[in-house]
């Protein structure tokens, strides 16, 4: 009985419930004529000329109607408008309206104007109760900066917000979007990419399979899978924000930028670019761990430093680093505060407290420049200016081969250093040793000029110039003290060995924790992104802060 009593009452609240949820009956509001015919249209009121209905804050006319009283239907022909309130029109040649679900359909050049934007499409339904639109038909939508092309879509009236699942393209005047999944803001302009997406302009091409383009400022944010490429450059990371009106572009975390014409590629965890399309005089910041690769002939050469910037057009830039800057080539190494590289006249300079490895040599002084040859592309010349010193171990004893000067030039043979003069001031100690690698004794000499000629980088010969003074020794001739020359120190134990050896321990680990955080991400499923604040709150009014007022301070007597 209680069971009984309790589905009575269940099914007494359902009917009520649904009964509350009924809604009102369509209202005829005006016709020219009205008739019922039994026989063409059983059921229905016939209506035409100028009609005019309404139902809970919808108007609709047209030059004829079927309205269907009982079942609280109405089809409309010829002319046929839907207005709700002064934010949605919906123009047709037909249309159906169902009072009871509240829902609409509309077919035959349909238009849909919402005061931001207007859908032309074939047929679309209507369901009042979500605020949503959708269409299944070819459809193209404009607004004041760009048209819209797709198969299909749906529009969420409250949101104002158009969704694509199938092929659609956003054509501007400076750039087309392409994407198979995307979100369309009307009021904003801002747009959600997902999946496989392009962004093609003049200047560039855009690559995301996640990303944001606000299509009023211009502005892009990129997070999956994303690179933008000029014709010269290809900057990737695994986040890109990109400002076509400033051409800027800043990219985060694994980043790659690769100069095409140059042979070169940068890396880092933060970097950001100019580019002036006018004078092509780019700029380039990069820093965390970055890296300039470039290909000389077969080998590559690793720069390092905290921070590296390139300006410059092509052909013309000019390549900075600074703090701890650290060099790698398989047969050349080295190290100095900072660099700057001009690559119009192929003048390298290495600045503060400068060393360079050239396979076993050490070379040290104030200064030092590597001229290039741009013909060629291959190193030409050394200088090191002021205080110039070289240091080779003897290759079998514990002694160490030794030339001083005040300034040094060398010259490069296939990038290999082939011959060095040494000048002003010169000191040399060389381990002599014959075929059979037996010492024949140690060469301490002095003059004004110095040549070494180098063969399989090893030094070959020496000559001292213009009155050289010096005496071939045994090492019982020349005690221990007296086999260093003036202001030597071997730092065997900075040189660097390996592209990895340029880079110091602290951002290897901030390298690694990227690295396993990026991995991380992408192993995570790829959803789209939600939309920002700014998105969601464009029209809302924005509420002014009242500031507070100030208690006043007392007056001290």
């Amino acid at each position: 009985m209680k069971k009984l009593l309790f589905y009575i009452g269940l099914l007494f609240f359902t009917c009520f419930n649904v009964a509350a949820q009924k809604s009102s009956k369509i209202n005829v509001e005006h016709s020219d004529f009205a008739t019922v015919d039994q026989d063409e249209i059983p059921d229905a009121l016939l209506l035409t000329g100028n009609v005019r209905v309404s139902h809970e804050g919808v108007v609709f006319t047209c030059n004829k109607a079927y309205f269907f009283q009982k079942e609280n239907y109405l089809k409309a022909f010829g002319e046929v408008q839907m207005v709700q309130g002064d934010t949605l029109y919906l123009n047709s040649k037909y249309a159906e309206y169902n009072g009871e679900v509240k829902k609409a359909f509309a077919t035959g050049n349909v238009i849909m104007r919402s005061p931001e934007s207007t859908l032309v499409t074939d047929t679309i339904n209507f369901d009042r109760n979500t605020q949503e639109a959708f269409y299944n038909t070819y459809g193209t939508i404009t607004n004041k900066e760009n048209t819209l092309k797709s198969k299909s879509g749906r529009y969420f009236a409250n949101e104002k917000k158009f969704k694509f699942l199938t092929a659609v393209t956003i054509t501007n005047p400076k750039y087309t979007i392409k994407s198979n999944h995307l979100d369309y803001y009307t009021n904003s302009g801002h747009s959600y990419l997902f999946g496989p997406s392009t962004i093609v302009s003049k200047e560039n091409f855009i690559y995301t399979e996640k990303g944001f383009y606000d299509t009023k400022k211009n502005q892009a944010k990129l997070l999956r899978n994303s690179y933008i490429k000029y014709k010269d450059r290809r900057i990737e990371g695994d986040s890109l924000f990109y400002d076509r009106n400033r051409e800027y572009a800043s990219a985060t975390n694994n980043v790659k930028i690769t100069d095409s014409i140059n042979k070169g590629i940068i890396k880092g965890h933060y970097a950001e670019i100019y580019r002036n399309l006018k004078t092509e005089k780019d700029s380039m910041m990069i820093t965390k761990r970055a890296v300039a690769v470039t290909l000389i002939e077969k080998d590559s050469m690793y720069i390092h430093g905290k921070k590296m910037l390139i300006t410059g057009k092509n052909g013309e830039r000019i390549i900075r680093a600074f703090n701890n800057v650290r060099f790698y080539k398989t047969d050349m190494s080295g190290k100095c505060d900072s660099i700057h590289s001009d690559q119009k006249i192929a003048l390298t300079k290495l600045i503060g407290r400068p060393i360079l490895w050239n396979f076993d040599n050490q070379m040290t002084g104030d200064v030092m420049h590597l001229i290039g040859n741009n013909k060629t592309e291959k190193l030409d010349s050394l200088k090191v200016l002021n205080n110039a010193f070289i240091i080779s171990k003897d290759t079998i004893g514990t002694g160490y081969n030794q030339v001083k000067g005040l300034n040094l030039y060398g010259k490069f043979k296939d990038n290999k250093l082939s011959e060095v003069d040494i000048v002003k001031n010169t000191e040399v100690i060389y381990y002599m040793r014959n075929d059979k690698q037996e010492l024949i004794g140690i060469n301490k000499s002095v003059g004004s000029k110095i040549n070494l000629i180098l063969d399989k980088n090893t030094i070959e010969t020496i000559t001292v110039f213009n009155n050289p003074d010096g005496e071939i020794l045994t090492e019982a001739e020349l005690p221990e003290n007296a086999r260093k020359l003036r202001g030597f120190i071997w730092r065997g134990d900075e040189r660097i060995k390996s592209k990895e050896d340029i880079f110091p321990a602290e951002e290897n680990e901030l390298d690694a924790k990227i690295k396993a955080e990026s991995k991380a991400e992408k192993e995570k499923e790829n959803v789209p992104m939600e939309p920002s604040a700014e998105t969601l709150n464009y029209d809302k009014p924005k509420t002014k802060v009242t500031p507070t007022k100030k208690e006043p301070k007392p007056k001290i007597k």
